[in-house]
C-alpha cells in the first residue's frame, strides 16, 4: 500500500513537531531553528509561512518562505514539493539558500519559471568551531555600542555591497538595513575593532538558537586586508559567542574565498557541509 504524502502550512500547534525536524542538525538548520525560537510558526508573527512536508502522518521536512525560500532536512522528495508549491504561488523571495542538494533540486524545478537568477553560488561550505579558537583572539575587538551606529553602519553597506552585488540601500534609501544593523547592537551581537573613528574588523551574529549561532558580515577594508586582522578578530567573535551565546559557531562562505576559509581554518573551524545560494 502507498504510503500518503502531504504539504500544508504549519500554525503553532505543529511547534513540537517543527522543533523535533530542526534539532535533527541544529548547526545546519540554526536559521530556521532562530526564527521559530522567536516568532513560533504563526504566518503573521514569522513574517512568512513554514510549509510541512507529512509523510504518512509524520512532519519530515520543514521549508521556510519568507524573505528567503530556505528547506531544511528536505530530501528530493520534499524540495521538489516545496520548488512546486513555490512555483505555483510566485516569487516573492529574494533568494534561495540551504543545504546545498535541497536547493540544487528545488531550483532544478523553478529555474525555469523564475530564472535566469542574478547569481548561482552553488557550492559555500558550511564551516563550525565548538572548542575555544586556536589563535589568540584580538582583545580590541568589542561589541559595539548604540552610539556607533554612524560608524558601523557604512562599514556593514560595503560588506554586502560586495558580498551580494547590489546596494542594501538601493530600495528604501538604507532606512531598513539600518535598522537591522541597529538591531543587532542592541542584541549585543554586533563586533568590530574600531580605529580612530574607523572600523577596521567587523563581525555580526545574525541567527541564535541555544544550540548554535551563526556569524555574518566578516569584513575587513580592502587596504588593510592580509595583515591578519580577520584571523584574531574571529577568534576574538568566536570566544565571545560561545562564552555568552551558543556552545557552536558556524558560518557560511563561497567556495571560491579561498583566503577567507584559510583565515577560518586558522581559527579552528571544520567543514560541517555546504550551502547554494540562489540570488534575485
Amino acid at each position: 500500500m502507498l504510503g500518503t504524502t502531504a504539504l500544508r502550512v504549519l500554525r503553532d500547534e505543529d511547534l513540537p513537531d517543527a522543533r523535533r525536524v530542526l534539532s535533527r542538525d541544529p548547526v545546519v538548520d540554526v536559521f530556521v531553528a532562530s526564527r521559530v525560537a522567536l516568532a513560533g510558526l504563526e504566518p503573521r508573527r514569522l513574517g512568512g509561512e513554514m510549509w510541512g512536508h507529512v509523510v504518512n502522518g509524520t512532519l519530515t521536512a520543514l521549508c521556510h518562505s519568507g524573505a528567503n525560500l530556505v528547506p531544511v532536512q528536505a530530501g528530493q522528495e520534499a524540495a521538489v514539493a516545496f520548488a512546486e508549491r513555490a512555483r505555483r504561488q510566485g516569487r516573492r523571495c529574494a533568494s534561495i539558500v540551504g543545504d546545498r542538494s535541497a536547493v540544487a533540486d528545488m531550483w532544478k524545478v523553478l529555474e525555469p519559471a523564475w530564472g535566469p537568477a542574478r547569481d548561482v553560488r552553488g557550492c559555500q561550505p558550511l564551516m563550525a568551531i565548538d572548542t575555544d579558537p586556536a589563535v589568540e583572539p584580538d582583545p580590541l575587538v568589542r561589541r559595539v555600542r548604540p552610539d556607533e551606529l554612524d560608524l558601523l553602519v557604512p562599514a556593514c553597506v560595503a560588506m554586502f555591497t560586495e558580498e551580494v552585488g547590489v546596494s542594501p540601500e538601493s530600495a528604501d534609501g538604507g532606512a531598513m538595513y539600518r535598522s537591522r544593523v541597529a538591531e543587532l547592537i542592541r542584541s549585543v551581537r554586533a563586533f568590530a575593532r574600531i580605529e580612530g573613528g574607523r572600523v577596521v574588523f567587523k563581525a555580526e551574529i545574525g541567527s541564535v538558537t541555544s544550540s548554535a549561532c551563526q556569524v555574518q558580515g566578516v569584513w575587513v577594508p580592502p587596504d588593510l586586508r592580509g595583515r591578519g586582522l580577520s584571523v584574531r578578530g574571529m577568534a576574538a567573535v568566536v570566544a565571545s559567542a560561545r562564552r555568552d551565546i551558543a556552545p557552536v559557531v558556524s558560518l557560511y562562505v563561497n567556495d571560491y574565498n579561498l583566503a577567507a576559509r584559510a583565515s577560518y581554518r586558522r581559527v579552528g573551524f571544520t567543514d560541517r557541509g555546504a550551502f547554494m545560494s540562489v540570488l534575485f
